[in-house]
């Protein structure tokens, strides 16, 4: 088996579960996947650095140096997994049919794992890189993006940015933002048999999701993007109440707004707030509050004619035989938190990241190899 594949073993055998809400596990769920990449980039004589994010994860990365006259470009990826519950054995990858599987083979170790592969074939080839490459692997994508973020904000400066999420080799310079918050609505608790004496925060909520519905009706009127469509809203739970014989006191909603390249977060929150606060204004006891912002992702809108993106384009022609498809991305991902040029083209499929059956072609991860490195010297002529 080759080297490439025995990382991506490697990496699927360490359950690296992003707990979500739940309780932060000691040490945090990537630190061992942090461990094992920081020594592969150590073992590979890169220069490794690793910053804490917060309780107790951290994103590691490594730099290949260059001669320095020529653009930093980052492979960068997540070292988190979804969860396993009703999956049977996770973390005991196999491959058969040509296909890698087990937790986290698509999404997105397969990528770790090719960076890693790019690296030895650099070396291999000694004909030195004209500016840095670097090798990221950061924390909670799957949540809230906090080690994106971080990374973007506190890490080194990046010039060109691939990101190996599961897109089938497609070029993905685009996709839509992600805000995801609640809502909550307080009413007054009384016995069922007297409702007039009490406020009910059910009914309350009703009515703003009629009104936030009428609102993400209106989003499907405004000009789409051409590649990333129309800005969308969902309200994905309710809760509320306690008990079917009082009045409710209380009521929640969480929100999914899907912004388009272009729209302003805090603008779009304006918007919804305004909604809400006219739904109160025929309400004289409705009282309210927004609830748990957990993400907060702005859009990708990387242009078609930024270097990456010709790189790439190049690059899948020279490996696949024909340009891939450019298209806009299904998520939301790290891309836009990196706050550079960035584009999202990797190995395996949407459809298998997150089910109980996670699988990744294994001709795919090595074609991925070859695309990455034809962009890097399409992105660094002359080394």
């Amino acid at each position: 088996m080759s080297q490439l594949l025995d990382d991506l073993m490697e990496m699927v055998r360490i359950p690296s579960v992003n707990p979500f809400d739940g309780e932060m596990p000691s040490p945090a769920p990537e630190e061992a996947m942090a461990q094992l990449y920081e020594g592969k980039l150590a073992a590979l004589g890169l220069e490794v650095e690793s910053t804490p994010v917060s309780h107790g994860r951290r994103n590691v990365w490594g730099r290949l140096k260059g001669s320095g006259s020529g653009p930093t470009i980052m492979l960068a990826g997540h070292m988190d997994t979804v969860g396993v519950e009703g999956y049977d054995g996770p973390f005991d990858p196999f491959i058969k049919d040509g296909k890698m599987h087990g937790r986290g083979a698509c999404d997105m170790k397969a990528g770790l794992a090719a960076y890693l592969e790019v690296v030895r074939r650099l070396q291999a080839a000694d004909n030195g890189l004209s500016g840095d490459l670097i090798l990221a692997a950061v924390v909670d994508e799957e949540h809230a993006m906090t080690g994106s973020d971080h990374f973007g904000l506190n890490g080194p400066s990046i010039d060109h940015a691939i990101i190996a999420e599961p897109s089938e080799l497609a070029i993905c310079p685009v996709h839509k933002g992600q805000m995801c918050f609640g809502l909550r609505t307080k009413g007054v608790s009384v016995h069922s048999s007297l409702p007039h004496k009490g406020i009910n925060a059910v009914n309350h909520m009703c009515r703003v999701v009629v009104a936030l519905e009428d609102y993400a009706a209106t989003l499907s009127t405004r000009t789409p993007h051409p590649m990333a469509g129309h800005p969308t809203l969902n309200i994905g739970t309710i809760r509320g109440g306690n008990s079917v014989s009082s009045v409710a006191d209380w009521c929640t909603i969480d929100i999914d707004r899907r912004t388009i390249p272009g729209e302003d977060h805090e603008a779009v929150m304006a918007e919804i707030a305004a909604v809400v606060a006219g739904v109160a204004a025929d309400i004289p006891e409705m009282d309210y509050e927004f609830i748990n912002a957990d993400l907060d992702v702005p859009a990708l809108g990387t242009p078609n004619s930024a270097p990456t993106v010709q790189a790439l384009e190049s690059a899948t022609a020279a490996v696949l035989g024909a340009s891939s498809e450019i298209r806009s991305f299904s998520g939301s991902t790290d891309a836009p938190n990196f706050r550079c040029e960035a584009v999202i083209c990797g190995p395996g499929a949407l459809a298998q990241c997150h089910s109980l059956n996670e699988w990744v072609e294994v001709a795919q991860i090595e074609q991925a190899v070859e695309i990455y490195l034809h962009a890097i010297r399409a992105l660094q002529p002359g080394h």
